[in-house]
């Protein structure tokens, strides 16, 4: 298989150094590391922290976005007067159970960042959800999801899944996160042919196959894993950015199907603090972009 210049990776951003992904809502900008945990944000809430009653904190039964994040809830309980609300945070708080959510049904965007849960269940009602994240909790496998069939963003960052499975029912999913888990093999995607972006950082994936059928991907991140290989990516068409640092890959071959030639590349900045990107060494293929 022949290897690709760095001349001829235009319309493809390849990385093998480090990217950014935004995980949970707009306001706050936390941001993942493709998987790695990123050491300026929180660790898991402190347990030894006793949780509060729900009953001393005031909702109103207007508003559409309720945020409760770091309240130190340790049972959801008492919310059935958000009938309005839209979207719903409960990240950092001492949450083990998702329950009592049933008449919310209204929500667009739930988040579950940094809690200890355990489980994901009784989500069946919240049939509008567009966007999850259960981030940053003890998680073990993907489940209960089957009637949430409008998401679109599902954030599963930093948990204890070891596999990938029981999405076939989200079709309309376009961002899938689940970096920093304990996950082997890449399989169980070919239903969710709308997904854009795939991040799948910091497991323990040692091959790239099962992609044939996410023609719409545009951004994949494999980096912090286990491949040797780039392989297997000959159907996305429409991949844009492939992020590969800290893997065993020596040369960047394999992509003549998922880029167009150029003759006058240049490096794109990639010192956003914010974005947490950094400039390749020598050497190793970066970010390429012609202006």
């Amino acid at each position: 298989m022949a290897s690709l210049s760095v001349g001829e990776l235009q319309e493809m951003e390849v990385d093998r150094r480090g990217e950014s992904e935004e995980s949970g809502d707009d306001e706050t900008r936390r941001k993942s590391i493709n998987g790695d945990v990123d050491p300026n944000q929180p660790t898991a809430t402190s347990k030894e922290e006793s949780p509060v009653d729900m009953d001393t904190i005031t909702l109103d039964p207007e508003e559409e976005d309720v945020d409760l994040v770091h309240c130190r809830i340790g049972k959801i309980e008492g919310l059935e007067v958000l009938q309005k609300a839209k979207t719903l945070s409960l990240r950092q708080n001492l949450i083990k159970t998702i329950e009592n959510l049933d008449s919310l049904s209204a929500l667009r965007e739930l988040d579950f960042y940094d809690n200890q849960i355990r489980k994901l269940e009784n989500l069946h009602n919240l049939t509008e959800l567009e966007q999850l994240d259960v981030s940053f909790n003890v998680l073990r496998k993907v489940e209960g999801l089957e009637q949430l069939t409008r998401l679109k963003k599902l954030f599963l960052l930093h948990n204890k899944i070891s596999s990938i499975g029981n999405l076939e029912h989200l079709t309309g999913l376009e961002m899938l996160e689940l970096g920093s888990n304990r996950i082997r093999v890449i399989e169980n995607l070919d239903s969710l042919t709308s997904l854009q972006s795939l991040f799948l950082g910091t497991n323990k994936i040692t091959r790239l196959q099962n992609l044939d059928a996410l023609h719409n991907l545009t951004v994949l991140s494999i980096q912090s894993n286990r491949i040797t290989k780039i392989e297997g990516l000959q159907n996305l068409v429409n991949l844009k950015e492939l992020y590969l640092s800290h893997n065993g890959v020596e040369v960047i071959e394999g992509l003549e199907n998922n880029v167009k030639k150029t003759h006058h590349p240049r490096h794109r900045s990639q010192s956003s603090k914010e974005n947490r990107k950094h400039q390749p060494p020598d050497g190793a293929a970066g970010v390429l972009d012609e202006r």
